[in-house]
C-alpha cells in the first residue's frame, strides 16, 4: 500500500477507534450514573426504607410518635384504611384524600398512585398501611410483570444490537474511506507525476475540483516553462553550429597545409579537438533536455540486444580506435537470443558515451570490455575498463546530483553529460544503472 493510503487509512481507524472509546465512555458515565441515582432510591430516605421503618408503628388504633418524625423528616403523609375502606386516622393527608374508600378504591390504589400522589402499601391484619409522596416525585410503572422467556431473550437481543451498530459503523467507515480515497487518490497521483515533471491534466469536478485546477494549473506553468528551457537550448545549439563548422573546417585546413609550421599545426589540432568536444557537449544538452523534459516520445521497438551490441562494437572497430586502446565484446549464452524493447539509437548512445568515458579518462590507454549476461531474471549490459579508475572521492562526487539538477544553478562542469545522460537514457527505458566499485578499472552495469 502506497504511503499516503496508509495515512489515511491509520487517521479512518483512529477516527472509528475514538468514536468506539467514546461510546464506551458514555457507556460507563451512563451505569455510573444510574447506579448513584439507583443506590441513592434505596437509601433510608427512600419509600420501601421508610415504610419497612413505620409499619410496625402503625395499627388501626394510631401512630407512634417515632414513626411520626420519620414521616416528617422524609415529608411523607399517612392514612390507616379498615377493614371495610374506612379511613381510621390520617397523619397530614392532603385535603383532597377521602375519608372512605370502595374495594374499587383500593383496586385503583394498588396500581401505586391515589388521586396522583405516588402511594406506597402494607397490609395488617385490621387494615392497609397507606404512605403518600408529593406529586410528581416517583413514577411507579402501571405494569410490573415481564415474561421469563422476553427477558431470556433480552441479553441476546442486546448483543445482536450491539454487533449490528459495529458492523454498520464498519461498513460507514469503509465506504467513506473508499470513497475519500477514490476522491484523493488522483489529486496525489497528479502531485507524484508533477513531481516527476510529467503533464498533469485532472478532471476538474467533485469537493476536491479546486485543488485539481491548482494541480492542472501548475502543470501547464511547468510545461511552458520547461518547453521554454528546450526551445532556448535548442536554438542556442543551432547557433553554435554553424560557426563551430566553420572553426573545424578552417582548424583541419591549417593543420594539413604541408608548408604550416609544426607548432601552428600542433594549434590548430588542439582548436579541432576542442572544438568536436564543444559540438559532443551541444549534442549532448540538446539529447539531455529532451530526455529531461519528456519531449521527445520514445520510438521503441522489440531488438535483438545481442545483434546490437554486436554491430556497435564492429563499427568502432571498423573505425578504428589508436594503439593504446582496445575493445571486446563477450555475451553470454542465456543472452544471445533476448530482444530488448527499446530504441536502438539511444541505446548506441549510451554505450558510445561509456566507451568514450573510458578513453576520455584513461589517456595512456586501456582494455575496454561489453559484457551482455542475465543476472536475477534481468538483462545486463556491462562495460568496463582496466584503467585508472577513480578515487573513492571522486565516485562519491559522481553520484552528487548534475549541475542542471541542482539548486544554485551554477554552471560549473563537475562530471561531464556523458553519464548523466546514459542514465537517463536506462531509466527512460525502465532499467537501472550502477557504477559498482571495484579493484582495478572502472565498471558500469546497465539492468533492464
Amino acid at each position: 500500500m502506497r504511503p499516503y493510503l496508509k495515512y489515511i487509512s491509520k487517521q479512518f481507524s483512529r477516527l472509528i477507534l475514538l468514536l468506539c472509546a467514546l461510546v464506551f465512555i458514555n457507556i460507563i458515565i451512563f451505569i455510573t450514573s444510574f447506579y448513584k441515582i439507583v443506590k441513592t432510591d434505596y437509601t433510608k430516605s427512600s419509600p420501601l426504607q421508610v415504610l419497612s421503618a413505620v409499619q410496625d408503628d402503625c395499627s388501626i388504633s394510631g401512630i407512634s410518635n417515632s414513626a411520626q418524625n420519620i414521616l416528617n423528616k422524609y415529608n411523607v403523609w399517612a392514612i390507616y384504611l379498615d377493614l371495610d375502606g374506612n379511613v381510621m386516622w390520617n397523619h397530614q393527608a392532603p385535603s383532597d384524600i377521602s375519608d372512605k374508600y370502595l374495594i374499587n378504591d383500593i383496586a385503583v390504589i394498588s396500581k401505586g398512585y391515589l388521586n396522583d400522589y405516588p402511594v406506597f402499601l402494607h397490609t395488617n391484619d385490621d387494615g392497609l398501611l397507606i404512605l403518600g409522596y408529593p406529586k410528581d416525585s416517583y413514577f411507579k410503572l402501571q405494569s410490573n410483570y415481564f415474561s421469563i422467556k422476553a427477558l431470556r431473550k433480552l441479553p441476546l437481543f442486546l448483543l445482536t444490537l450491539l454487533l449490528l451498530d459495529l458492523a454498520i459503523i464498519i461498513l460507514i467507515y469503509l465506504r467513506s474511506k473508499n470513497k475519500f480515497i477514490s476522491n484523493i487518490k488522483p489529486i496525489i497521483d497528479g502531485i507524484e507525476s508533477l513531481a516527476s515533471g510529467k503533464p498533469v491534466n485532472l478532471a476538474e469536478n467533485g469537493q476536491l475540483s479546486e485543488v485539481a485546477e491548482s494541480v492542472n494549473r501548475a502543470s501547464y506553468v511547468i510545461n511552458r516553462q520547461n518547453e521554454a528551457r528546450v526551445n532556448w537550448i535548442s536554438g542556442v545549439s543551432h547557433d553554435i553550429r554553424t560557426p563551430l563548422s566553420l572553426i573545424l573546417g578552417y582548424s583541419d585546413k591549417i593543420k594539413n597545409q604541408p608548408l604550416v609550421d609544426d607548432e601552428i599545426s600542433k594549434y590548430a589540432d588542439i582548436i579541432g579537438q576542442n572544438s568536436i568536444r564543444i559540438k559532443d557537449l551541444v549534442s549532448d544538452l540538446n539529447l539531455f533536455s529532451m530526455l529531461e523534459y519528456n519531449m521527445q516520445p520514445l520510438s521503441l521497438s522489440y531488438i535483438r540486444i545481442s545483434k546490437l551490441i554486436r554491430s556497435f562494437v564492429a563499427n568502432i572497430i571498423n573505425e578504428g580506435l589508436d594503439e593504446p586502446y582496445s575493445i571486446s565484446l563477450e555475451i553470454a549464452p542465456s543472452a544471445e537470443l533476448l530482444e530488448l524493447n527499446c530504441n536502438e539509437r539511444l541505446i548506441e548512445r549510451a554505450l558510445s558515451n561509456l566507451v568514450n568515458n573510458s578513453i576520455r579518462h584513461n589517456p595512456d590507454g586501456c582494455d575496454i570490455t561489453i559484457e551482455l549476461a542475465t543476472h536475477e531474471g534481468r538483462l545486463q549490459i556491462i562495460v568496463s575498463d582496466n584503467g585508472v579508475g577513480v578515487s573513492k572521492d571522486m565516485a562519491g562526487e559522481q553520484k552528487k546530483p548534475h549541475y542542471f539538477e541542482a539548486l544554485d544553478e551554477r554552471l560549473d562542469l563537475r562530471h561531464g553529460l556523458g553519464l548523466i545522460i546514459v542514465k537517463q537514457i536506462i531509466e527512460a527505458h525502465g532499467g537501472t544503472l550502477d557504477t559498482p566499485e571495484v579493484s582495478t578499472g572502472y565498471k558500469t552495469i546497465l539492468s533492464f
